[in-house]
């Protein structure tokens, strides 16, 4: 069995994503008004909301069954979860222990997306069901870019555990090859979809024409949709940390001692930075794509993702 030195270096990482989740969000949205010429809101305001609707409360459907309400902290589990898997500041512990592999990490991915789904069906409301009805159209083309992306990542490191892919690349400058470049580009084309960004759908609107992931929260409340946000926040983040860990995994300690975690932190801080700034460049720059225009979108990002893999095996 693995001991606490091995187990809570992640269980520390995962409660860090979680904690700069919103955060991120808040940068993202202040970055898009400096964008747009308005002052926005503070990048605490998703802070203020999460502590707004935990003082709320809830307001649930006549036709819900009594899982709904348990629907919100499972998806937030499934998410943490997936975030205690992805190396942060940190490498793995020397006997190589992590909490799972990236192919866990996609299952539970898809199990906070179908929970999420399922509790908008529950409801029972017109426009619950049409997001989620659409959430699922989408995820058959963008979980299988995630697995490709990994696999051809995995082909080079012989490992499909995160930790260890960051470990050996981080170590070895030489695996950078050309197929990385086609699976980065899906790896950030899969960003914005699996966090709800345009062009793929808009976090800020509430139209039943164009909402995906928000239809499904319309009847949520209270603490329950709180749980529901900061699963969402933590999703985006998590998605972040993976592109960092697939790709570079650069200033990671490898081990967790002070003077090592300094660094480690700085350099995840920029890499959220960097990215925080594509994804707010994008959804200032782009319109949502129409619904039917979707497949052809991240059509791309599945060329990429399995063209990277074919010429990694080739």
């Amino acid at each position: 069995m693995p001991g606490a030195e091995a187990v809570l270096p992640a269980l520390a990482q995962a409660a860090l994503l979680v904690l700069l989740g919103p955060l991120v969000s808040g940068v993202i949205q202040k970055l898009k008004a400096r964008l747009q010429c308005r002052a926005g809101a503070s990048v605490a305001q998703p802070y203020r909301d999460l502590a707004k609707l935990l003082r709320k409360g809830t307001v649930q459907s006549d036709t819900a069954s009594a899982f709904y309400r348990a629907i919100p902290p499972l998806v937030l589990a499934a998410v943490v979860c997936a975030a205690a898997m992805v190396p942060v500041v940190v490498l793995p512990a020397a006997g190589g222990f992590t909490l799972g592999d990236a192919i866990l990490l996609v299952g539970l991915l898809a199990l906070a997306r179908f929970l999420t789904a399922l509790g908008a069906l529950d409801a029972g409301g017109a426009f619950g069901g049409m997001g989620a009805s659409r959430e699922m159209t989408v995820a058959p083309l963008v979980e299988p870019v995630l697995l490709l992306v990994v696999f051809s990542v995995a082909t080079a490191a012989g490992t499909t555990d995160l930790g260890l892919i960051a470990a050996r690349r981080a170590s070895d400058p030489a695996v950078w090859h050309s197929p990385d470049l086609l699976a980065l580009a899906a790896m950030l084309v899969l960003l914005l979809a699996e966090t709800g960004r345009i062009p793929v759908d808009n976090p800020d609107t509430h139209l039943e024409l164009t909402m995906i992931h928000e239809g499904m929260l319309l009847e949520q409340s209270g603490p329950g949709l709180a749980a529901m946000a900061l699963a969402s926040h933590t999703k985006q983040l998590v998605m972040m940390a993976v592109v960092g860990a697939l790709f570079f995994p650069i200033g990671l300690a490898p081990r967790p001692e002070p003077l090592l975690l300094v660094p480690a932190a700085l350099a995840f801080l920029g890499k959220t930075a960097v990215l925080a700034l594509f994804v707010g460049l994008v959804e200032s720059s782009y319109a949502k794509l129409r619904f039917f225009r979707l497949p052809q979108f991240l059509g791309m990002g599945f060329l990429c993702a399995f063209l990277a893999l074919a010429l990694r095996v080739l």
